[in-house]
């Protein structure tokens, strides 16, 4: 679903960068010139729509997606009896003038509102997405976030010429214009080839995650109000849910499993995902991807110091302990210890 709504969007920018060039050779086809440039109200829509489909594993497209083409429909509606629904030369009449009339403003400053909406809305999926994730999952290969972040500011930036862009055609300098609207198509036509090279030299760039997974912080919403006397972090019931939990982490070590899920650790100790959730994220005071990596640094720790021959190089460790990538681990291990792998092995004890 993601790949088809990427295709679409390249080919709507596609359609859009094309303008500087094609346009010139659609003047004999008035109507099929103005749609050309009345489908760029769907460039927005189509990017929040893939940003959900690479975070969700379990989006589909529902009807209740179609008010996203309204904006499209709105604008098709209003046109028909201004220009699909006369004749040829009333087209050209219209074309012709069309930069002169407020509605050309109206739709450029909607056009602007409707990017700024749907990017917002972007930012806030990314967010959502960023903490189910630290809270439920383990594995470091994923950079979903990064990657969308990295995606969603460079069009934000690219947007920002695009915007200049648009106000030089008002200025009366139209070779400003043009210049700019040659810039426009050659910036983005390199970001998307960007773009698709770097998911074609990473094909496993993205991990979803299932949508219905709740914030902790929506999870304690629907919780009744601790009793202010005990807290809920020392209630026998809890004390007795986290012994469990560090046990069952100790000695069935399920963390050397790098694509460790909180389902996957609700499973093994028939304990609600939600329960145990909470009780991580919340109790604990830790992200589930915090919490289990502790656990592996540890392990690691141990195996750093274990001088038995074979010694396992660093890079097997990391492996061995459930991580998959050297950065990460890097990064997890100074964290906690304040030295690299390396520095930790040669340090003295104590």
């Amino acid at each position: 679903m993601s790949n088809r709504l990427f295709g679409v969007f390249i080919l709507l920018n596609a359609l859009d960068i094309s303008s500087w060039f094609l346009d010139r050779y659609l003047l004999p086809f008035p109507g099929l010139l103005l749609f050309k440039g009345t489908t760029n109200t769907l460039i927005n829509p189509l990017f929040y729509l893939y940003a959900l489909a690479v975070c969700y594993t379990d989006f589909r497209l529902r009807p209740r997606h179609l008010w996203h083409l309204l904006p499209f429909g709105l604008l098709t509606l209003g046109l028909l009896p201004r220009f699909y629904l006369v004749d040829a030369a009333a087209k050209q009449v219209f074309l012709e003038n069309y930069f002169a009339q407020p509605r050309a403003n109206i739709n450029l400053w909607l056009g602007e509102v409707q990017f700024i909406g749907y990017f917002i809305a972007v930012f806030i999926t990314l967010k959502r997405y960023k903490q189910a994730y630290l809270e439920n999952y383990t594995n470091t290969s994923s950079i979903t976030y990064d990657w969308l972040f990295q995606l969603t500011a460079t069009l934000t930036a690219l947007h920002a010429i695009v915007m200049v862009k648009n106000g030089l055609q008002f200025t009366g300098h139209l070779q400003w214009f043009v210049g700019a609207e040659l810039l426009v198509g050659l910036n983005a036509t390199c970001f998307l080839s960007w773009f698709v090279l770097k998911a074609l030299y990473n094909p496993t760039l993205f991990r979803s995650i299932d949508s219905t997974l709740e914030p902790v912080e929506a999870l304690l919403a629907d919780e009744p109000a601790p009793v202010p006397t005990r807290p809920v972090a020392t209630t026998p019931e809890t004390d007795a849910s986290v012994r469990r939990l560090r046990e069952h982490m100790e000695q069935a070590e399920p963390y050397l499993d790098p694509d460790l899920t909180i389902q996957d650790l609700a499973t093994q100790l028939h304990l609600p995902v939600r329960e145990l959730s909470v009780l991580i994220n919340h109790h604990l005071g830790q992200h589930f991807f915090d919490f289990v990596n502790e656990y592996r640094i540890t392990k690691a720790m141990r195996l750093l110091k274990d001088t038995a021959p074979p010694q396992a190089t660093v890079l097997e460790i990391l492996y061995a302990v459930g991580f998959n990538s050297k950065s990460s681990f890097n990064t997890s291990f100074k964290k906690r210890t304040g030295l690299t792998p390396t520095q930790y092995r040669s340090a003295e004890p104590g």
